[in-house]
């Protein structure tokens, strides 16, 4: 496999770093602080800015039209532009055992977002629809994470972090199955002595490359499913990826420091945002109709 080198970009600034994403239109790469409920975004001189939208935010894209949608903490709201306030769309639950914890928009514009279970209640995927109307997609769910398309838009690749595995589903029309997700089906096994999957992107090549929470590594699988690419990290609990920059061929890396001892030498850098050289081009990111 080739030996892909990381850079430190932010250093250690976010708790519990999560969820990046590129847009242009507002500049470049935002993440979220997800337990302290900021948008983080990455200036050009590699400073951070932080705008805080609630308690809790679990995942961030942009609008079409301009804006932006977030998880919060059971709901979906949305903004116009960025010094907009947040409005709510769609609330998913009223369970308190349940939080968001990860999402994406669709090819189609719809925004998928999935719920962790801090209980014994599982969550639910969700799919919410420019409208702000939402139903279930699939429910039994222990902890939602990576949700990426491919490039065709015809497969969906997903992460329920609790089955140690990366499942794909078809990609169908609302008139076919208003869910637009189905026939869930394992796409690969991770050992959990190597780390639990957990935020994912897909390149242009059709190459989903898988963040290995407790695994310090994120790893490429190739669209047959076999293990081609593992970066290392400084950093023990690997969040999420995305690509990035003018031409999408960067790869950007969030780490988190939730829960770890603050002197553990091995872990100085959890929490920051690492960019990797990757060697091939992502795809752009899906926009929310809404």
């Amino acid at each position: 496999m080739p030996e892909l080198r990381a850079q430190n970009v932010t250093g250690p600034v976010a708790y519990h770093a999560e969820g990046p994403v590129w847009w242009p239109g507002w500049g470049g790469l935002r993440y979220v602080d997800m337990l302290a409920g900021d948008l983080l975004t990455l200036r050009p001189d590699g400073g951070v800015d932080r705008l805080h939208v609630g308690d809790h935010a679990a995942v961030v894209r942009p609008r079409a039209g301009g804006g932006f949608v977030v998880g919060l903490e059971r709901s979906v709201a949305v903004a116009d532009a960025d010094d907009a306030p947040v409005r709510p769309l769609a609330t998913l639950w009223d369970d308190p055992t349940v939080r968001l914890n990860e999402g994406a928009a669709a090819p189609d514009g719809a925004f998928y977002a999935g719920g962790m279970a801090r209980g014994e209640r599982p969550g639910a995927l969700y799919r919410v629809e420019p409208d702000g109307s939402s139903r279930v997609v699939l429910d039994g769910i222990r902890t939602s994470n990576g949700l990426g398309f491919s490039p065709d838009g015809s497969l969906a690749y997903y992460v329920d972090s609790a089955t140690q595995r990366v499942d794909v589903l078809d990609v169908v029309p609302a008139d076919e199955d208003p869910r637009g997700l189905v026939r869930r089906r394992p796409f690969v096994a991770v050992d959990p002595e190597d780390g639990t999957p957990d935020g994912l992107t897909v390149d242009a090549d059709g190459g989903v490359w898988v963040a290995l929470w407790g695994g310090s590594a994120v790893r490429r699988y190739s669209p047959a499913g076999v293990l081609d690419a593992e970066v290392r990290f400084p950093a023990s609990q690997v969040s999420a990826c995305t690509f990035g920059g003018d031409d999408l061929d960067a790869l950007f890396v969030t780490t988190s420091r939730q829960d770890l001892d603050a002197d553990d030498p091995r872990e100085r850098e959890a929490g920051s945002v690492f960019r990797v050289d990757a060697g091939v081009r992502g795809l752009p990111v899906l926009p929310f109709a809404g």
